[in-house]
């Protein structure tokens, strides 16, 4: 297990020790756990595939940072940073990465377009994904405290190659949506797309 003690002044203008006070304020007991563990898995995972282990860090804790922000919030962040008009018709778990990333940048004042894709990504995927948009997508699929129907193939599929993993969550979550008739929001249909097509094989075998 690999940890961050703290940061350099490149990414965030906090120390890790006040980022993770910040979360704790802005998060309930539950869900500010769920970062810690994120942040660990991301961590783990950014180590086994070469990926930034700061940055990793940083993404995995403020991946929920807005999770549990009003929907007034949300709308008044699509007016003011001047986001696609079509985001007001979705909701949290649509907002708070999409959105959530933009605060993130403006109160926390993380610039690093990789970290905010990570975040901005984390639940709808992308047709591309870096390394660390990767990570931090299984990371929060998979971390210690997950615990679902699938979650171990995941894991398994995710330590053996991250696509995979990547591949198993996207097709596992339009499945999902599809049997509970929820919409979708259409980067998620980008990312099955591009995605699991490629690894099909590999992830039902």
């Amino acid at each position: 297990m690999t940890s961050i003690s703290d940061y350099s002044e490149q990414l965030i203008p906090l120390t890790r020790d006040e980022l993770v006070a910040k979360l704790k304020i802005a998060l309930d007991s539950n869900r500010f756990h769920h970062v810690l563990r994120v942040e660990q898995t991301a961590i783990d995972l950014a180590k086994a595939n070469g990926v930034d282990l700061e940055k990793a860090s940083i993404a995995g804790l403020c991946h929920d940072y807005a999770k549990q922000r009003s929907d007034a919030d949300f709308l008044a962040a699509i007016d003011r940073y001047g986001l696609a008009p079509d985001l007001k018709n979705w909701a949290n778990p649509i907002w708070h990465g999409v959105v959530g990333a933009e605060l993130v940048k403006h109160e926390l004042g993380v610039w690093d377009e990789d970290i905010l894709n990570a975040i901005r990504h984390h639940t709808t995927g992308d047709a591309t994904m870096s390394l660390l948009e990767q990570v931090v997508y299984m990371a929060d699929y998979i971390e210690p405290g997950r615990d679902f129907p699938g979650v171990e193939q995941a894991r398994q599929l995710t330590h053996k190659l991250l696509a995979l993993g990547v591949a198993y969550q996207t097709k596992r979550t339009l499945e999902y949506l599809l049997d509970h008739g929820s919409p979708i929001y259409p980067a998620t249909i980008l990312t099955y797309n591009a995605w699991v097509p490629k690894y099909e094989g590999e992830i039902n075998g």
